[in-house]
């Protein structure tokens, strides 16, 4: 089979071709496209047509060539422990160490599926995670190395990727976009989209998904793929550059017989390709177990069996426990180590100690002991000129740590967002009926103030709430975050993408929508309260709403990065933006916020578009709110006759030594400010003070991401 599937390559059958293909290895700075665009030029040499490397990379064959056999990729890894710290009892600081992988060891090669078993809590995932860098090395003891040399955990990014357990895709995306955008991320800008659409369609057609191309991931909510199709979408976006080494945690979890096998078959696929896949299954099936090429299982940390599935039935019969013809191997291992660790007092210790014995005796068999022909990077060189399409250079110098720059990363995370939104306008729709009913509202209540002293008073009232509403209709981008924050660890753990083009890129994306948002609150309420300041006012007012959203939502997306939970958050939320409008301002003045409260009030997020709109309305020099006989209007003198108020100004008049009429101006403008503890700052400076917050929040958001998100153990 391998033989002939070498013979169809049209690539390999030109022997000066492929002396060429040998060389390269040793040209270790030649970067990913100059390899594919060599080994594109001599297919269409050879074939007389132009086949992109995408869709050779998919055939099984591939991984059958004379280069993959010279130098096959092996993943070793020896003598793995780690421990992790648990509490005796609960509200005690007494500690005790619990082990999780008790000194591991064993090998994966290119062309074959390991596959990790055992119990829940027999450490299966911590040995995936372990291999696929995703424990730190500060806890993680042993060593693992590809090719006899250490793997360092930048280079293990750029040729390895790894599978969640949980599908974490965007529902309102059809699979052949899911995947588009994955190779978007993942392979270099330097291939046309010609190529890239070629690759998707190939790995759509090598994971069986023809028939469901065009349908939605679905959710909840919205009808789409099967779970099984679902699953095999997840390995297909980890898989669109093909990568050297698969990481799988429990892929068939969840999925009933024939969609667990479909999805083995595909990882079988893979590995004959050219690749190492490392899996963890809980309970395979006889049809899959046919697919395994190696097997271990673990027993709380320890390893009980290493070798291949056809090995199976004599380990055992040697260990006393031989395994009945008609039973299935894997089932009846599993059975008996679970019966052992229940039943027996010293649990599985003797068959951990039977296995050390069993392979020692197997060890020269086993093992390959002779050094490579080639270095690490000489064979991920060979790799990459027979069509693997790992995203990068491989010498240590230009080896880039993400496939493209960071603007094209903006780009398809933008497009990725707002393709997936459109399709669900009901969100952003629901958020602008809130503001427009809640502009109504204000609109109805507060219409057309006028300039008397209680006209003063609602004017207050309709900024004050006004601002405030603007932040707490910005809570809604909690969940947005949240929803996607395990697809965005997913994605940034194995390099798709830079932490600050997603935050470049949701920033970016959210302003058209906050722009809208803030014409429809500003022009529901500014003519109708009858604001003033004309046609500039109106645009101050504008920008200002415009600037309160944009803060308000990039405190709400970094609370997001924050908090594990939408309720919690929506909490947090409210409470804080309640003690943010309780300090800016228009409760109590700032000249009498006690001393030890007054640095709250300099960071409440409602105070500066508080005052900044005070000051577009009041800033009028030449405009009087309270003449001489509005003085008594907020006063029991309010009732009074309009002749008994010019009395009482008479005598205040000889009082004072001033001459105070009926239509004297009392207070203006500036008076008003000043009573309400207004007097250091410009409303433009107000306006770019909320900016900055925005800018602020964003680059805080960041930050947690860049420290929250690490993806690994400790």
């Amino acid at each position: 089979m391998i033989k002939s599937n070498q013979m169809k390559l049209p690539l390999f059958n030109n022997t000066s071709q492929q002396m060429e293909l040998q060389k390269h290895p040793k040209k270790s700075n030649s970067t990913l496209a100059e390899l594919l665009m060599r080994v594109d030029d001599a297919h269409s040499d050879v074939s007389g047509n132009n086949t992109p490397a995408d869709n050779r990379v998919v055939d099984v064959g591939l991984g059958s060539t004379s280069l993959s056999l010279s130098n096959p990729f092996v993943l070793s890894f020896t003598n793995l422990s780690y421990g992790v710290k648990v509490r005796k009892k609960w509200g005690k600081k007494v500690e005790n160490s619990k082990v999780l992988l008790n000194n591991i060891s064993g090998e994966a090669r290119e062309g074959e599926i390991m596959a990790v078993l055992g119990a829940s809590g027999s450490g299966k995932s911590t040995l995936i995670d372990a291999l696929a860098n995703r424990i730190s090395k500060e806890s993680l003891k042993g060593s693992i190395t590809l090719n006899g040399e250490t793997l360092e955990s930048k280079l293990l990014r750029v040729i390895s990727a790894y599978v969640m357990q949980d599908d974490l895709l965007f529902p309102m995306l059809t699979v052949e976009e899911t995947l588009m955008f994955s190779a978007e991320f993942r392979l270099p800008r330097s291939l046309s989209k010609k190529k890239k659409k070629a690759r998707v369609q190939a790995l759509i057609d090598q994971l069986g998904l023809r028939k469901a191309a065009q349908t939605v991931i679905g959710d909840e909510g919205h009808r789409g793929v099967s779970g099984g199709e679902r699953r095999r979408v997840s390995i297909g976006t980890d898989i669109i550059h093909d990568p050297i080494v698969l990481f799988l945690d429990e892929p068939t979890s969840g999925l009933d017989s024939t969609s667990a096998f479909m999805v083995v078959k595909v990882l079988q696929r893979i590995a004959q390709s050219g690749s190492i896949v490392i899996m963890s299954i809980h309970q395979p099936s006889y049809r899959i177990m046919n697919l395994l090429d190696r097997l271990i299982f673990l027993s709380r940390g320890n390893t009980v069996y290493n070798g291949s599935p056809s090995s199976l039935p004599r380990f055992f019969s040697e260990f006393g426990h031989p395994i009945p013809e008609n039973e299935n191997k894997t089932e009846f291992a599993l059975d008996l180590i679970r019966e052992l660790e229940e039943n027996c007092h010293g649990g599985t210790k003797a068959l951990v100690e039977f296995n050390k014995q069993w392979q020692a005796r197997r060890k020269p068999r086993t093992i390959i002991t002779r050094k490579p022909n080639f270095s690490l990077k000489e064979a991920i060189i060979a790799s990459i000129s027979r069509g693997k399409l790992v995203s990068g250079a491989t010498n240590e110098s230009s080896l880039p740590d993400f496939a493209n720059p960071f603007w094209i990363e903006i780009i398809v995370i933008a497009k990725r967002s707002i393709t997936n939104s459109k399709r669900m306008p009901e969100l952003f729709a629901i958020r602008l009926g809130a503001v427009l009913i809640t502009g109504f509202i204000l609109a109805t209540m507060f219409w057309q103030l006028d300039d008397s002293p209680k006209g003063i008073q609602e004017r207050l009232g309709f900024f004050a709430f006004a601002m405030s509403t603007t932040f707490y209709t910005c809570a809604e981008a909690i969940p947005v975050f949240l929803q996607e924050k395990y697809i965005f660890m997913r994605e940034t753990a194995y390099n798709a993408y830079r932490r600050s083009s997603y935050v470049l890129a949701q920033s970016l994306i959210s302003i058209p929508s906050l722009i809208i948002l803030s014409i429809t609150f500003a022009g529901t309420t500014f003519f109708s309260v009858g604001l003033a300041g004309g046609s500039a006012g109106f645009f101050f007012f504008f920008l200002t709403i415009l600037a309160s959203f944009w803060a308000g939502s990039s405190f709400v997306t970094f609370l997001s990065g924050i908090v594990p939970h939408v309720m919690l958050g929506f909490t947090i939320v409210v409470a804080i933006l309640a003690y943010f409008l309780l300090f800016s301002g228009f409760f109590i003045s700032k000249n009498r916020i006690p001393l030890y409260w007054l640095w709250f009030h300099y960071i409440s997020l409602v105070k500066y578009p508080y005052e900044g709109v005070l000051r577009n309305e009041f800033d009028d020099p030449n405009k009087c709110f309270v003449r001489g006989v509005q003085m008594f209007d907020s006063s029991p003198l309010g009732t009074a006759s309009e002749a008994m108020k010019l009395k009482l100004l008479e005598s205040m008049s000889g009082v004072l030594g001033m001459n105070i009429s009926g239509s004297t101006c009392v207070t203006t403008g500036k008076d008003l400010l000043v009573q309400q503890g207004i007097s250091d700052i410009s409303k433009w400076d107000c306006l770019w003070i909320i900016v900055g917050w925005g800018f602020f929040f964003r680059v805080l958001f960041y930050f947690t991401l860049l420290l929250g998100s690490k993806n690994k153990r400790r």
